[in-house]
């Protein structure tokens, strides 16, 4: 079996239309794997366009606030994928006058690129021959060739990218990394592969063992936590206060509201709970209304957010300078970048 050319010959006849195929620019390519990282292409899709509309250029990405760049980033989550780009384009711009490294060992230098991502760049942008190994690349080599090694370890890892690098075509080593990632999003899928068509029936190795639904492995599971957060809408003549999140958050260089966040489910609010955590004095009697629990899931944490809504009867006393607060009006609000869970509640209930 000529795996390359099987490979490519299906990935001719089935492939999306996608729009970072029909370009070797490298900075939209980069831009488009930075976005389809844990992400469906449907949902990416249109970020990617609202990007390269924005920015046009790694010199325009570059020299953009990071504040327009993690608005436009809201609902994508992974924020600090948008602040490593940025830090990324900078590099480009001052290390490499502007253009970006033409080849996997150079692109490994910016900041958000790693293996995978260096790979794809190379390798679509500059046909470099080194195989990118993701997810749907896991998946279709360990059926394919009955892999049994575990995914999350370092050896897993090793030994499928010394695979992928042995089958990677010789002349079409781009088409091939598509073909081969194409080929596990949309044929060889996680549940119910499509095997009755496959162009490797014949010689798939776990169809002979009947244990495709064994392969990948994957032994290490993520842990996931409950958190509870309840967040205050604080609104005086119009106004809302608000901060900035800062570096070392998963959501830094985001706006929020104060918040009291606790692995209790049933925490009872105190002034001094909320003074405790937010630096405010604030009055539990201004409370008006509190949402019912919103459940948010992130990859490692299970949310349970509440909403309350206060209205101030006299003027807020800060007990500390660290949250960096602000005043906002509504149009302020709605031009900064905010974690999507209050994007989608302020527009149903504030906007």
């Amino acid at each position: 079996m000529d795996f390359a050319s099987s490979l490519i010959n299906w990935y001719e006849s089935n492939k999306r239309d996608l729009p970072w195929r029909h370009t070797q620019d490298p900075y939209k390519i980069w831009l488009s794997e930075i976005i389809l990282q844990q992400t469906r292409v449907q949902q990416g899709l249109p970020y990617y366009e609202k990007f390269v509309a924005n920015f046009p250029t790694v010199k325009d990405f570059a020299e953009a606030d990071i504040d327009k760049i993690l608005h436009l980033w809201q609902g994508l989550g992974y924020y600090s994928r948008g602040r490593n780009m940025h830090v990324a384009a900078n590099q480009v711009m001052d290390e490499w006058n502007g253009k970006f490294p033409d080849n996997y060992k150079d692109l490994l230098t910016l900041k958000g690129v790693g293996n995978y991502t260096a790979a794809a760049i190379a390798s679509f942008a500059f046909r470099e021959k080194v195989a990118t190994v993701d997810g749907n690349v896991y998946r279709v080599l360990s059926r394919v060739f009955d892999i049994d090694e575990d995914i999350a370890s370092g050896k897993g890892q090793k030994v499928f990218t010394e695979v992928a690098n042995q089958l990677i075509s010789e002349d079409k080593p781009d088409i091939f990394n598509q073909a081969l990632m194409e080929f596990g999003a949309m044929h060889c899928t996680p549940k119910k592969p499509n095997c009755e068509t496959c162009p490797f029936v014949q010689s798939c190795e776990s169809r002979l063992h009947q244990n495709i639904d064994q392969r990948p492995v994957k032994l290490k599971k993520t842990k996931v936590t409950n958190q509870y957060i309840k967040y205050f809408l604080i609104e005086q003549n119009g106004k809302y206060l608000m901060k900035k999140r800062q570096e070392g958050d998963i959501w830094a260089g985001l706006f929020d509201f104060p918040q009291v966040i606790s692995s209790e489910k049933d925490q009872k609010l105190s002034n001094g709970i909320i003074i405790e955590n937010t630096g405010l004095d604030l009055n539990t009697n201004d409370i008006f209304f509190s949402s019912e629990p919103i459940k948010h899931l992130l990859s490692h944490r299970r949310l349970f957010i509440e909403f309350f809504h206060v209205k101030l009867q006299a003027l807020l006393e800060t007990q500390s300078e660290q949250h960096h607060y602000s005043w906002m009006d509504i149009d302020e609000i709605q031009s900064v970048g905010k974690p999507i869970i209050l994007e989608n509640y302020l527009r149903k209930n504030i906007y």
